[in-house]
């Protein structure tokens, strides 16, 4: 259901507009790609949405909104991805129905264990590593932190995030987490981001 690299687009951090930044993704092999936008207009980020969610559907690649269920529904997206102090997912399922994905992203153990007894698809839980793609980051909670998490949830599909790149995903992946979300280690370099995502998915079979 999650792929085991997922990409997250950035505007900031790649100084393109996420349907940009989508085709790079689809070009270098992303099945699966969430719009994350903090600084835009909902209007804006809608806008943008429908756009991407078009140009990805005839590819057959999915589109998750982060944070804007409203924003998921009314751009057809294929899912949000829900933080802490966004809609519960309880309310988000309510509104976008059993066929689409929810995500939720947690930042401890417990919080994860709380997760799983939710109407979800997959538990991110992170960050991982130190990440600077945030401008306050919830603390490091390390690779041990998958392990615990994947033994005190069963088979809830497991996303990693924060500070993962080539170096580590290796180890990630190791300690039981099912996908990968990876933002600046695929976009810092925007001429190199389709060629990032495919040593991306490189480094995760190996």
């Amino acid at each position: 259901m999650v792929p085991q690299i997922y990409p997250i687009t950035d505007a900031r951090i790649s100084g393109l507009s996420h349907l940009e930044q989508v085709k790079l993704l689809i070009a270098g092999g992303a099945t699966c790609i969430q719009l994350r936008e903090k600084y835009a207009s909902p209007r804006e980020f809608y806008e943008q949405a429908v756009e991407c969610v078009a140009f990805a559907r005839v590819r057959r690649v999915k589109i998750i909104i982060n944070d804007r269920a409203d924003i998921a529904l009314m751009s057809e997206a294929d899912g949000v991805h829900l933080g802490q102090d966004d809609m519960p997912p309880e309310a988000a399922r309510r509104l976008l129905g059993d066929g689409k994905i929810i995500g939720y992203s947690t930042h401890s153990v417990e919080q994860a264990i709380e997760a799983a007894k939710l109407a979800v698809d997959y538990i991110a839980i992170g960050p991982i590593f130190q990440t600077d793609t945030k401008t306050d980051p919830d603390p490091v909670v390390g690779v041990e932190s998958i392990e615990a998490v994947r033994a005190a949830t069963g088979i809830v599909p497991l996303v990693a995030i924060g500070g993962i790149d080539l170096s580590n995903i290796a180890a990630v992946l190791d300690a039981g987490a099912d996908s990968v979300a990876m933002i600046g280690a695929i976009l810092s370099h925007p001429l190199g981001i389709e060629q990032a995502m495919r040593a991306a998915l490189i480094a995760a079979s190996v």
